[in-house]
C-alpha cells in the first residue's frame, strides 16, 4: 500500500497558519503596528482604505532592512527577535514567533519598500500568495513602508465571513489604540480612506490616554504607582463617576504588551467595590512591570492571553495598587463627623429645653428603658402583642383603585377593588385569586416597552419629533465608527443622526415618546448598552437597539408611583405576549401561591 502521508506545500501550510494570526484586517494592523515598534521607530503612520479589505499601510522611520533582510522576513517561522530557547523566557520585543509577515503573504497582495539608514538605496519586494513576484533596489526613505493590498484575495470564504466596513474599522481602532497607549513616546497616526482619525503627537502617558479616550478623562484620572521588588505598578484609573456599563475603557499592559486577563479585571474591580454600582465598570489604564521570566507570553499566536508565574500575587499587588490611589486621592468613602448646619438649626437643637418638657421626658417609659439598670431591651407587658398599626405600615392611604382583571386564557388574575401596594418604591404587590404577586416595576416596564418598540421598529412606526435646537455630540473615534455603523438603524427607532465630521454628530430628532433635553445623554448611554449586546452574534443590530431602548427608557427602580401608574403598569404587563419575563430572562415578578404561604408558617 503506497504512503499517504506528505509534507504540504508552504503557501498551503501559510494559509493555516494565517487562520490563526490574521483573523481580520485588525490582526494585520497589530502584527504591522508590533514590527514597527520593534524596529525602533519613532514615528509610526497606519493608512486604510475600504477599512483595511483594500488596504493597510505601515509607514515607520525604523531601522529598516536589508536586502536578504526583506525576503527573508516573509519565511515562516524566520525573526531577528530570538536565537535559542532560553529566549522565549527573556523575551522583550514585541513579536518573536516570525510568523505574522509569513501569514499576511500568505492571504493578501504584499508590496514592502524598505532602507537603512546606513544605505543608499532600499529594496523593493513584491509578494503574492507567499511566492516572490518581484525583487530590485530602490528609493526609497530609511524606514520601511509595507502595504498589504486585497486581504483574503485567495480565499473568498474567509473574505465572506469579514463584517461591515464600519464594524471591520472599530477592530483596526482598538488594536491601533492598543499599541499607541502602550508607548507614549511615539508618534501615532492613523488614516481612513483619506481622512486622518488619530494625530497622537508624543507626550506623557495621560496625555495619551486623554488624547485616545477622549478630554472627559483630563480631570477624572487617578494616578496608580507602586514599586516593588518583584514588580512595578503604574498608570491611571478612573475616577467613579467616569464607571460605564461596559468594559470599553479598561487596559492591562504586561511589559508593554496589552493582554487580557478577567482574573486581574477582578482585582481591580474589587478595589472599586462600594464606590460603583454592581453593574458598572470602572476605567483604567494598568502598566505592569516584571521579570520576562515570571510571564509566559508564548501560549497564544496574537499573544493578548499570556500566563504568569504567581498569578495571585500579581492579583494582590493590582488590587493593592488601585486601593491605595484612591485612598491617597480620597476618592475612597470616609466618616464625616462635621455638623450638618441644617440639623443645627432644628428646633430640638437650638431651642432651649425647658423644665415642662424636661419632666415629661424624664416622666416616658422609653427614658426609664435607657437610665433604669437592666432596662434597656425591657418591654412593657400590656404593649407585648398590641401591633394595633400593623395594616398602615403595608397600605398606602390612598383611595382604592379597581385592579386589573385578566382575561382568560391568562393564569395570573388579579382581585379586583384592591388597593395595588409599592414597596421599598420598586416592588408592586397584587393580589391574585390563589394568593399575591411581587412585580418589579423596572423589569416588568422593560418587557413592556421591548414589546411596544419590537412591534414598531421592524414595521417603521416609530415617529420622530424633529429638535428645535439641535444637540452636537462628540464621542470618540471608536464610539464614532459604531455610531456611523448604527445610524440606518437607529432611525428605524426614531432617532435622526446626522454625521458631521471629525467624529461629530448632530441629533436631528429622537423617538416621539422619549422627553427632549437629554439626546446627547440618550445617545452616549445607547452605545454603552449596545456594547454589552456587541458578542452576542444571535442578534441583529436592529433587535439590540429595541433591546437597549427598553432598559434605557423603562422606569427605574426606587421611583415612587400613584397607584394608578401601578395599575397601568400592571395592565400593560399582563397584555404583552410573555408578561413573566423580560428579553433576556429575567422574571419580572414573582407569584406566592396561597397553599404555599400556608406551608410557611406551617398550616
Amino acid at each position: 500500500m503506497a504512503d499517504i502521508i506528505q509534507l504540504l506545500p508552504d503557501n498551503i501550510a501559510n494559509q493555516i497558519a494565517a487562520g490563526e494570526v490574521i483573523q481580520r484586517p485588525g490582526s494585520a494592523v497589530k502584527e504591522l503596528l508590533e514590527n514597527a515598534v520593534d524596529a525602533g521607530a519613532t514615528e509610526i503612520r497606519l493608512l486604510v482604505a475600504d477599512a483595511g479589505k483594500a488596504l493597510v499601510q505601515v509607514i515607520d522611520n525604523g531601522k529598516g532592512m536589508s536586502p536578504a533582510d526583506a525576503r527573508m522576513a516573509f519565511e515562516r517561522h524566520a525573526t531577528s527577535k530570538i536565537r535559542e530557547i532560553d529566549d522565549l523566557f527573556r523575551i522583550k520585543t514585541m513579536g518573536f514567533r516570525g510568523e505574522a509577515l509569513a501569514s499576511i503573504a500568505a492571504v493578501a497582495q504584499v508590496e514592502i519598500k524598505t532602507r537603512r539608514q546606513e544605505d543608499e538605496l532600499g529594496t523593493f519586494v513584491e509578494i503574492e500568495n507567499s511566492l516572490v513576484i518581484k525583487q530590485e533596489p530602490c528609493s526609497t526613505q530609511a524606514g520601511t513602508n509595507i502595504s498589504m493590498k486585497n486581504l483574503f484575495f485567495n480565499v473568498p470564504a474567509r473574505r465572506n465571513f469579514l463584517k461591515s466596513n464600519a464594524a471591520e474599522l472599530r477592530h483596526i481602532i482598538d488594536e491601533f489604540i492598543r499599541v499607541a497607549m502602550a508607548f507614549p513616546h511615539i508618534f501615532f497616526s492613523l488614516t481612513s480612506n483619506g481622512q486622518e482619525v488619530f494625530h497622537l503627537e508624543p507626550g506623557s502617558l495621560k496625555q495619551r490616554i486623554v488624547q485616545v479616550l477622549g478630554n472627559q478623562y483630563n480631570a477624572k484620572l487617578v494616578s496608580v504607582s507602586e514599586q516593588t521588588d518583584y514588580m512595578n505598578i503604574y498608570g491611571f484609573v478612573g475616577k467613579p463617576e467616569t464607571a460605564r456599563k461596559t468594559r470599553g475603557d479598561q487596559y492591562f499592559f504586561v511589559n508593554n504588551r496589552f493582554i487580557k486577563s478577567a482574573y486581574l479585571n477582578h482585582a481591580v474591580n474589587t478595589a472599586f467595590e462600594g464606590l460603583i454600582a454592581k453593574d458598572s465598570f470602572p476605567g483604567y489604564v494598568i502598566y505592569i512591570e516584571l521579570d520576562p521570566a515570571q510571564v509566559d507570553i508564548n501560549v497564544h499566536p496574537t499573544k493578548q492571553e499570556i500566563k504568569f508565574e504567581d498569578e495571585k500575587i500579581i492579583y494582590a499587588f493590582v488590587q493593592a495598587a488601585v486601593k491605595h490611589a484612591l485612598a491617597q486621592f480620597s476618592i475612597a468613602p470616609s466618616l464625616d463627623f462635621t455638623l450638618n448646619q441644617e440639623i443645627q438649626q432644628l428646633d430640638a437643637v437650638s431651642k432651649p429645653f425647658t423644665t415642662d418638657q424636661k419632666d415629661a421626658a424624664v416622666s416616658s417609659s422609653l427614658y426609664r428603658t435607657f437610665t433604669q439598670k437592666n432596662q434597656a431591651h425591657f418591654i412593657e407587658k400590656e404593649n407585648k402583642s398590641e401591633l394595633k398599626a400593623w395594616k398602615e405600615f403595608f397600605i398606602q392611604p390612598a383611595q382604592p383603585v379597581t385592579a386589573p382583571v385578566i382575561e382568560e386564557p391568562k393564569k395570573w388574575v388579579v382581585i379586583p377593588d384592591t388597593p395595588l401596594l409599592q414597596l421599598h418604591n420598586t416592588y408592586i404587590i397584587a393580589s391574585t385569586l390563589s394568593g399575591f404577586i411581587l412585580v418589579h416595576q423596572q423589569l416588568a416596564h422593560e418587557r413592556i416597552l421591548y414589546d411596544r418598540y419590537s412591534t414598531a421598529a421592524h414595521s417603521n412606526k416609530i415617529p420622530t419629533q424633529k429638535s428645535l435646537f439641535p444637540v452636537t455630540l462628540e464621542l470618540p473615534a471608536a464610539d464614532a465608527a459604531l455610531l456611523q455603523d448604527l445610524l440606518s438603524d437607529l432611525q428605524s427607532i426614531g432617532y435622526e443622526v446626522e454625521p458631521f465630521g471629525n467624529n461629530s454628530f448632530v441629533i436631528q430628532g429622537i423617538p416621539a415618546d422619549i422627553v427632549p433635553g437629554n439626546e446627547k445623554h440618550a445617545i452616549e448611554l445607547l452605545i454603552e448598552q449596545f456594547k454589552h449586546f456587541s458578542s452576542d452574534i444571535k442578534f441583529s443590530k436592529r433587535e439590540k437597539l429595541v433591546r437597549c431602548m427598553a432598559r434605557q427608557q423603562a422606569i427605574k427602580a426606587g421611583q415612587s408611583l400613584s397607584q394608578q401608574e401601578m395599575l397601568a403598569l400592571v395592565e400593560e404587563l399582563f397584555a404583552c405576549s410573555s408578561p413573566n419575563a423580560t428579553p433576556t430572562g429575567s422574571p419580572t415578578f414573582l407569584e406566592f401561591k396561597e397553599d404555599y404561604l400556608d406551608r410557611m408558617f406551617g398550616k
